[in-house]
């Protein structure tokens, strides 16, 4: 596959950040907020809460800094091996051409999403969309994250071609999880994506988890008036 380095971008939105929800930004009138937040919601609504809504700031734990160490090194060697290319070119280049791209933006107003693909292969009879994950397991919570990456992707570029949502064991070639994008699917993930606009203007409340076991393991559990220490 063809290697391109997307860097940029040929449509402009109006963008301003939220006043009171740190890492919203409000794009053509519209809350919108990083499809990663959908990976923490599946875990913990309430942790979106307390980081975004009141602010409480933590240390990064091991396995985040080791994700991110080995996320920058495959960024770093894609670079170096990759062309530059921009957004609209690499996609209609791949309906004759295989490509694959790194660190693909994608933005959806309408829906008020956005975020980067970890990776993306766009061939001429389908897209694939892969986000990587430490671990082989398919939460809800990291597969609700890629379906989101795909329906940014169809928004943006209206694109008709099959397409699958996939998860990656982190720093291998490990496809864990592979579905295709379906219209059912899709439906769901929409429903999913309102209810997080409904937390961010106020509509809904947040709902801690009651899963003992992510509290006692949950960074903000001293800043959390649910967590209970048993």
């Amino acid at each position: 596959m063809e290697q391109k380095n997307i860097t940029e971008y040929e449509k402009e939105y109006s963008i301003k950040d939220h006043p009171s929800i740190k890492g919203v930004q409000i794009i053509e009138g519209k809350n919108n907020f990083p499809i990663s937040w959908l990976n923490q919601q599946g875990y913990c609504e309430y942790q979106i809460y307390l980081q975004y809504m009141k602010g409480i700031e933590t240390a990064p734990t091991a396995e985040m800094t080791h994700g991110s160490d080995i996320h920058q090194q495959l960024e770093d060697i894609f670079k170096q091996e990759s062309t530059p290319a921009t957004f609209d070119e690499a996609v209609e280049a791949s309906k004759e051409n295989a490509i694959m791209s790194r660190e693909c933006f994608v933005v959806a107003p309408e829906y008020g999403i956005r975020g980067y693909i970890d990776e993306i292969w766009m061939k001429p009879d389908e897209i694939v969309i892969i986000d990587d994950k430490p671990g082989r397991t398919p939460y809800i919570s990291t597969m609700n994250q890629v379906r989101a990456y795909c329906l940014a992707f169809k928004s943006m570029t209206g694109d008709t071609r099959k397409m699958k949502a996939a998860l990656r064991e982190r720093g291998t070639s490990n496809l864990f999880w592979i579905e295709i994008f379906t219209p059912e699917i899709e439906n769901e993930i929409k429903f999913t994506i309102e209810r997080m606009q409904g937390l961010l203007d106020g509509s809904k409340p947040f709902i801690a988890t009651k899963n003992p076991n992510k509290c006692r393991s949950c960074r903000y559990k001293r800043y959390c008036e649910h967590f209970k220490n048993e």
